[in-house]
């Protein structure tokens, strides 16, 4: 097989050589742009070579001889010269080995004027005459080039109208949200019957959960290492010609594309421009967009872990109350002093004026947010609220978990039928099934150490809820042991502790909202204490 058709054996063994002037050596070229129908018994290429031949052999007084090789582009544009069949013709030429080209239309060699030219001349260089056998013309004269020119002209026309009406049905397509096709994503499959995607629940939640570690951690990077960690990869797919594509580790690249794909939300994108999409959203829009203001906001050092030099506590954690915009954290100074403040990204993009909070003074909302730490312990109605939200974020974190030990099941199930698949073709020596086998084990080994780290947090989280003794022992700790830290140590308390805080500065009300993990660890912390101090 050739370019997807079949190719004789002698086709294979005859190789050019220069020949007596007394006879005209004709090299025939046949393109097809797309493969589709080549696997026929009788395709285009086959039709376009019996229509030369035809023609050499009317010609055979006149010395032309059709040579036995195949110059055959199936699959290939002709608006570029990167065609293998192509650059082996001109090395054949070069060499002296053909004297003149046949092709079934002009279009064939080149639908480009300024390619054709280049090759025309080759030909010329090298004594070269060149025939398409359904438009008469002779390119050793004016008039024969001058017609060329112009059919050339034509084709080339022809190329760019159907590359513009390509382009505005695509674009009429996307205006009604229509997935116009390409490579599966990570959480949709592609419908059977075409045209359109399909959520793969599994997936979906793979996805889902993606975004939420990137709002938890807040850079790619990280991000990277605990999706490596969890042994996830890219969308992996079999093509229709049965190749394996994807499941490739994510790298920073490939989790910004995800995390930047509006198609994850319902819509589909086209020349800049978002269109409401026929498929079901996996992530809500308030999370995609959440994630774009930070990862606009860490554009600048491009999306690597943010510094915290300042011992800006709250960074990465406040929103505002009034627009629902994110917080960042800036500073003036006077004189000798540093004023520092958290400035909606709102009003620092768009203007004061499209947001009531503007900025809050950062160490007086710090010492809020400290505050309220401090007075839950003293308050049981708080006490009972942050226990009764630590046990409802304990139930979902269980979900979630049970989730994905399924999945992680499921992925082992299907690694282990397939590598039962391939056992059967290892003896046939094919490096592809020893590579896909290896990587396969790899996958394995990943999805394995992954599978016990949920079971030993599984085990943690339904051990038990959180008592609410020991969390009225741990707040009474907190106190001493936050003055004894220094300003990192207390960011990174502050981040173990809460999820949220949003400030609304219409009515210069704080609501901090925790993480059920982050104060299960203060308990436990608590219960050490304890038990060193006996």
């Amino acid at each position: 097989m050739r370019n997807g058709r079949r190719t004789s054996l002698t086709a294979l063994a005859d190789v050019p050589q220069p020949v007596p002037t007394s006879s005209v050596p004709c090299a025939i070229y046949t393109r097809k742009s797309t493969e589709e129908g080549l696997e026929q018994e009788f395709n285009s290429l086959d039709a376009q070579r019996e229509a030369a031949e035809a023609f050499v052999l009317s010609q055979r007084g006149e010395g032309l001889v059709a040579l036995p090789a195949h110059y055959d582009d199936g699959g290939f544009s002709g608006g570029n010269v990167d065609r293998p069949a192509l650059q082996r013709l001109l090395s054949d030429i070069q060499a002296g080995a053909v004297r003149c080209v046949v092709v079934y239309k002009v279009d064939r060699l080149s639908r480009s004027l300024i390619d054709f030219a280049r090759i025309i001349e080759v030909f010329e260089k090298h004594n070269v005459s060149f025939v398409s056998v359904t438009q008469q013309f002779n390119t050793t004269n004016s008039l024969g080039r001058l017609t060329l020119n112009i059919l050339l002209s034509f084709a080339q026309f022809e190329r760019e109208i159907i590359a513009e009406r390509t382009r505005d049905k695509m674009w009429a397509a996307r205006r009604k949200g229509k997935w116009i096709g390409g490579h599966p994503m990570l959480g949709y499959d592609i419908d059977p019957g075409g045209g359109r995607l399909v959520i793969n629940p599994d997936e979906a939640h793979r996805v889902r959960t993606i975004f939420e570690l990137y709002l938890d951690y807040q850079a790619l990077l990280p991000v990277v290492r605990e999706i490596d960690r969890r042994g996830w990869r890219t969308k992996h797919w079999v093509a229709k010609r049965g190749k394996t594509r994807g499941g490739k580790p994510f790298t920073k690249g490939l989790l910004f594309r995800l995390l930047t794909n509006a198609t994850y939300t319902g819509k589909v994108e086209f020349r800049g421009q978002i269109y409401n999409g026929e498929q079901e959203a996996i992530v809500e829009a308030a999370t995609w967009e959440r994630v774009q203001e930070i990862l606009q906001r860490n554009s600048r050092n491009g999306g690597v872990e943010v510094r915290n030099n300042y011992g800006a506590l709250l960074k990465g954690l406040i929103q505002c109350g009034s627009c629902d915009a994110g917080m960042v954290h800036t500073y003036t100074v006077k004189g000798s002093r540093r004023y520092r403040y958290y400035v909606c990204v709102q009003a620092q993009q768009r203007g004061w004026a499209n947001c009531e909070t503007k900025s809050v003074s950062a160490p007086a909302i710090e010492a809020a947010v400290v505050q309220q730490i401090r007075k839950i312990g003293s308050d049981p109605r708080i006490v009972r609220e942050a226990l009764k939200k630590a046990e409802t974020q304990r139930r979902g974190r269980i979900t979630d978990l049970t989730l994905e030990r399924e999945l992680a099941q499921k992925e082992l199930a299907g690694c282990a039928a397939e590598i039962r698949g391939l056992a059967s073709m290892v003896g046939r020596q094919d490096q592809t099934v020893t590579d896909r086998m290896a990587d396969l084990q790899e996958r394995i080994g990943r999805t394995q150490a992954r599978r016990a780290e949920l079971i030993r947090e599984l085990d943690g989280l339904q051990s038990g809820g959180v008592d609410e003794d020991d969390f009225r022992a741990a707040l009474a700790q907190f106190g001493p042991v936050w003055e004894s830290l220094n300003s990192r140590e207390q960011a990174r308390i502050i981040h173990a502790l809460v999820e949220r805080v949003a400030y609304d500065g219409r009515s210069n009300k704080v609501i901090v909202s925790f993480r059920s993990a982050g104060i299960r660890e203060m308990c436990r912390s608590a219960e050490k204490e304890d038990g060193n101090e006996s």
